[in-house]
């Protein structure tokens, strides 16, 4: 379940009894889980802000509410409260927040999609892009449209052979090559113009 160490307890204590409310409790949920923009959200919550499905994590002086729908992105998560010289720094890791990468047994479209959403669309939001996943093909041709930054951009058709077919082919067994079926002619607000690319 939850790791809360002695010391994160403490530190809840004190700011607890601090507030003075009757049954304050610490709510902790999953914002966006499964996703690369996964994080978690830590808060108070008097009896009266529950939904009535949280689970309960009985702790010394006070109680941690768990947001049912997130139980099982925080599965094995630690909290820990660190002393430093000019105060404290509140930890939270949640290793399985972000999701697990679908098994070898997995479909195509599904191990494609992991890692289109976790390794590919994180690089490509630098440059206020990204890529969503059209079609995956009974051959394995992976076919995509690039949105944001990248829809338009002069330089799309190298992201694609050097970076995102280079990516998947390596990544994912069983795909054998990737398209591009953007029409990139009507991108709004592309990362590099077409015309100044060449």
């Amino acid at each position: 379940m939850i790791e809360i160490s002695e010391s994160a307890q403490r530190h809840f204590r004190k700011l607890i009894e601090r507030e003075a409310l009757p049954g304050l409790g610490v709510r902790l949920s999953a914002l966006h889980p499964g996703t690369p923009r996964a994080d978690v959200r830590l808060e108070f919550a008097e009896p009266g802000d529950l939904q009535g499905d949280e689970w309960a994590v009985d702790c010394e002086g006070f109680t941690l509410w768990l947001d049912a729908a997130s139980v099982r992105w925080l599965d094995g998560a630690l909290i820990d409260y660190e002393t430093r010289a000019t105060g404290g720094q509140l930890q939270i890791r949640a290793p399985k927040i972000r999701g697990e990468a679908p098994a070898e047994s997995a479909s195509l479209v599904e191990r494609v999609r992991w890692v289109v959403e976790h390794e590919i669309n994180p690089q490509l939001a630098s440059h206020r892009g990204h890529v969503s996943v059209q079609e995956v093909t009974a051959d394995g041709v992976v076919v995509l449209r690039f949105g944001g930054g990248c829809h338009g951009c002069g330089m799309a058709d190298v992201t694609l052979k050097q970076g995102i077919e280079k990516t998947l082919l390596q990544r994912v067994p069983g795909v054998t090559a990737v398209r591009d079926a953007t029409d990139h002619a009507t991108g709004a607000a592309p990362y590099i113009r077409r015309d100044s690319a060449a």
